[in-house]
């Protein structure tokens, strides 16, 4: 498989076209010129030295080189290849609260760090502990939405979830049960990988029965997790224009974690509840997963592509070496045969 690292460069080729369009003009110009001094045969024999092919053979030199250095830069690729590679571990979905009351302050300083500032500071390291694991990524508020669909490309799933943010769903609302439904349906279909749904949330679930969501992956075999943002005291949210979020009364809310209901959830589905802003919360989830037992899991691995430019730098090389010997006069051995007239002594 042959691709480019920087295949915008190549829309510098066109410059090809644009290179034998001038040198074409050169040459019409020059040619004017020299009818000022007589006729074209005159014009020849006052410049016997001077080549009529060389320009020519220099040009097309030119031409290569510029489209090799065009090439480089485009960053040439070849030899990348998919192997499947089998690996022991769980398959685990992070379902992550982006309602607006995960802007509120994570502790009781109003100036703290948010909610969803500290969810993405856990789940980073969260991703960290699922080495060989496949994870995926779901994101609700009034509804669920697949981030990222199970994989065990721990790379990616940090970049989508630095992607994450509150204006991800149109519509607001806590919808728990309905992200544990999306992630039920959004694993394998082998029935002997041990499963895990993670939620992180601040429990304010106003949208759907998520007990009995989590009961329902219990009885599948899924095991529910729930990683508790904010504190029972509460916090206001912020707006963006410093405001703070007022409800349709003009009173300003404040959020607080449902730590009742986070811990029914995870009652309910065979987990545990962690508070997200205890200092162990990272080694207290990664010992509940490695509870679960590790299965063998295909995974795709995607070969690195062999960088393929020091084969056109070095072919630049040789035609810039080579155009260094091209002049435009004749070759001496060559000044005393004519290839195009009939009469060589002419």
């Amino acid at each position: 498989m042959f691709s480019f690292g920087n295949p915008e460069y190549l829309y510098l080729l066109f410059l090809l076209p644009i290179t034998i369009a001038l040198f074409w003009l050169a040459r019409r110009a020059r040619a004017k010129n020299l009818k000022k001094f007589g006729q074209h045969i005159i014009a020849n024999e006052l410049m016997p030295d001077v080549s009529k092919y060389k320009p020519w053979i220099k040009l097309s030199l030119e031409l290569v080189i510029l489209a090799l250095i065009v090439i480089i830069l485009a960053r040439p690729r070849a030899g990348a290849r998919t192997e499947i590679t089998k690996v022991r571990g769980i398959e685990a979905i992070l379902c992550i609260d982006v309602s607006n009351s995960m802007l509120a302050s994570s502790t009781d300083n109003p100036k703290g760090v948010s909610r969803m500032q500290r969810t993405k500071l856990v789940l980073d390291r969260v991703i960290d502990k699922l080495r060989d694991d496949k994870v995926g990524l779901i994101v609700f508020a009034g509804n669920a939405y697949t981030q990222m669909p199970i994989t065990t490309d721990g790379v990616s799933a940090k970049m989508f979830l630095n992607e994450i943010s509150t204006n991800m769903v149109p519509s607001q609302g806590t919808a728990i049960g309905s992200a544990i439904k999306l992630a039920m349906n959004s694993f394998t279909k082998n029935e002997k990988t041990q499963k895990t749904i993670i939620i992180i949330t601040d429990g304010e679930n106003h949208e759907d029965d998520a007990v009995a969501m989590a009961k329902e992956a219990k009885e599948k075999g899924i095991q529910v997790n729930v990683v508790g943002m904010g504190t029972v005291r509460g916090s206001q949210i912020p707006l963006e224009n410093g405001q703070l979020m007022k409800d349709n009364e003009g009173n300003v809310i404040t959020t607080r974690l449902n730590e009742t209901m986070a811990k029914d959830i995870a009652l309910s589905g065979g987990g545990l509840y962690v508070s997200g802003n205890s200092n162990d919360a990272v080694k207290i989830l990664d010992e509940q997963l490695q509870k679960l037992a590790k299965t063998e899991l295909e995974t795709t691995v995607y070969s690195a592509h062999n960088e393929q430019f020091p084969i056109f730098a070095w072919l630049t090389l040789i035609f810039i070496i080579t155009y260094l010997f091209v002049d435009d006069s004749k070759n001496s051995w060559l000044r005393k045969y004519n290839f195009f007239s009939k009469d060589n002594n002419k």
